[in-house]
């Protein structure tokens, strides 16, 4: 193999795939990126056999080849070297790339690529084609709610559903949840229904630009899903098993709605969970409505024994009676921190019943949060 690639291309592409390699493994070929020629590009690819992404980068070509290289020596050498041609050749009996680039001139031990997994190929036929910009905000919306505990795995995924060309992503991890619906341009011929590991959709929000074109291929029977763009390719192995019904959970009436400005609640809750962080993470909210002479009103509330406490009342339209809540003040400024409309909407029955957040003027997106309790 002998190529040369620019260095911001490199390092780019390798940022890009990086995050998919395993941080610990037995298969010392799992610490390594793929790196191969490929139809006049360069191919860089790594996985951790969950999850797997491929990059291509513009490349002159002179010989073709691959191997596969250590991911954090390679990743952290290209960082350093100057924005230059970078000129790499690979001595093939002894696995080393030679890596020359300005004054710098580095060998690096390598594994041969055959020992390297092979990545799936997408048959793009299947594929269901999504706007890249409603899919980045929809997983931005959805993603913070799933589980990071390993006990219930179908909990640490987000459930993905089409019925014809309305798409839904939804996840919980018992405290809470988000669902979020779309709708596609193009009805899909058969039901998908799916649950995507949280962490390859978080990933994949990150290497999404928007503009691009974004193709989704669920390939029957693989356990599988593989989201193409332009010059990306993730891959990630499916969560087996039944996710909740999460319907059920939904409260579908409520005795009091507040609707406030996001950026005012936002703020209160940031500066209660300076408190609340401390101790226990419970926001205190009342709730009060107007008297026709005062508006009504919110009062967000955080303590802690050892700082101190901290409250701040924002003005709300609040319809029904007065409530006392308590919320994890964390999962209240998650779901604020999404939530792009100038004001949103606060639905509460009783201080143990689940709360709902909604952006006031979409009705694409709701939160469902479960209340504290705040003792005597």
């Amino acid at each position: 193999m002998k190529v040369s690639v620019l260095q911001e291309n490199l390092a780019h592409g390798l940022n890009i795939v990086s995050r998919a390699v395993s941080p610990r493994s037995t298969l010392p070929v799992l610490l390594n990126v793929l790196v191969a020629t490929d139809e006049g590009r360069l191919r860089l690819s790594a996985t951790n056999l969950e999850m797997g992404i491929t990059c291509w980068v513009g490349a002159k070509i002179e010989e073709e080849g691959s191997t596969t290289v250590p991911a954090r020596t390679f990743t952290d050498l290209v960082s350093t070297l100057p924005a230059d041609k970078v000129n790499m050749s690979l001595n093939v009996r002894t696995q080393t790339l030679n890596v020359q680039c300005g004054s710098s001139n580095t060998d690096i031990k390598c594994i041969d690529s055959q020992e390297f997994p092979p990545m799936p190929v997408p048959d793009l036929s299947y594929g269901i084609p999504i706007n890249v910009a409603d899919m980045k905000e929809m997983i931005q919306q959805v993603v913070f709610s799933a589980s990071t505990d390993e006990a219930r795995p179908v909990l640490t995924g987000v459930h993905l559903t089409i019925q014809e060309n309305q798409m839904t992503l939804a996840a919980a991890d018992g405290f809470r949840l988000s669902i979020r619906r779309a709708v596609l341009s193009n009805p899909v011929p058969r039901p998908v229904n799916a649950i995507i590991p949280a962490r390859a959709l978080a990933e994949l929000a990150r290497i999404s630009a928007d503009g691009e074109v974004l193709t989704m291929v669920i390939p029957p029977g693989r356990g599988q899903v593989i989201f193409r763009l332009k010059d990306v390719e993730l891959a990630s192995q499916l969560i087996e098993g039944a996710y909740p019904d999460l319907e059920q959970v939904i409260p579908r009436s409520y005795q009091t709605r507040s609707v406030i400005t996001t950026s005012a609640f936002l703020k209160a809750c940031k500066q209660a969970e300076i408190f609340a962080r401390e101790g226990s993470h419970i926001a205190k909210i009342d709730i009060k409505p107007g008297d026709g002479v005062t508006p009504g009103n919110m009062k967000i509330s955080g303590q802690s024994e050892e700082t101190g406490s901290n409250e701040t009342v924002v003005d709300a339209n609040v319809e029904g009676s007065a409530l006392t809540i308590a919320f994890n003040v964390r999962f209240l400024r998650e779901v604020l921190d999404v939530i792009k409309t100038p004001n949103v909407a606060l639905e509460t029955n009783t201080p143990t019943s689940p709360g709902v957040v909604r952006p006031v003027g979409e009705d694409n997106f709701l939160h469902v949060i479960m209340p504290m309790h705040l003792g005597s």
